[in-house]
């Protein structure tokens, strides 16, 4: 939830704070939402956060014990998470595949032709049908990290990228 719209940096910055503060879903669903806004305030929109935050982990102390769930369905179900996040808690947590289509994924999947879709679901879908399911969870690290680190929004490193020839962006600037 935090890291919509954020970098890494700046989130890891965050929470080192914050679980010093809060270490369980109960101390997030009990912290005031204004000192939990304090806390975020340097991660951007967060107002929205702090009140999605709260809100997820109340409904984790009410619904599942102050525990994380480990299907799809029932993390969509909590405030403030879509595919993305889930798709990062259940490969990260629970070793369960799935791809996770950040902005990084998308810019890369159709820089490189893997897909013509705009839209974060299908794209996810034409992913899941074309890598297989076992490599899922590597697959989605590999691209974010290549995305970070070589296929950047703007100046794009492409005489260092493996994967230039795949790419239109990548062929031009050759």
């Amino acid at each position: 939830i935090l890291s919509a719209q954020c970098t890494d940096v700046r989130v890891n910055q965050v929470t080192k704070t914050l679980y010093k503060k809060l270490r369980t879903a109960k101390d997030f669903a009990q912290i005031s939402v204004s000192d939990l806004e304090e806390i975020i305030r340097p991660t951007g929109f967060f107002r929205n956060k702090a009140k999605n935050i709260k809100a997820c982990c109340r409904a984790l102390v009410e619904k599942h014990d102050g525990n994380v769930p480990d299907d799809m369905e029932a993390l969509l179900r909590l405030p403030g998470v879509g595919r993305k996040t889930a798709n990062v808690i259940l490969g990260s947590a629970f070793g369960i595949p799935g791809i996770v289509v950040d902005t990084h994924v998308k810019r890369l999947s159709q820089r490189i032709g893997l897909t013509k879709e705009s839209d974060p679901v299908k794209i996810e879908l034409d992913l899941m049908a074309m890598i297989p399911k076992k490599d899922w969870i590597d697959f989605s690290h590999q691209m974010i990290w290549h995305g970070r680190r070589l296929c950047t929004a703007r100046k794009p490193k492409c005489p260092a990228c493996p994967l230039r020839e795949l790419c239109d962006h990548g062929r031009q600037s050759a």
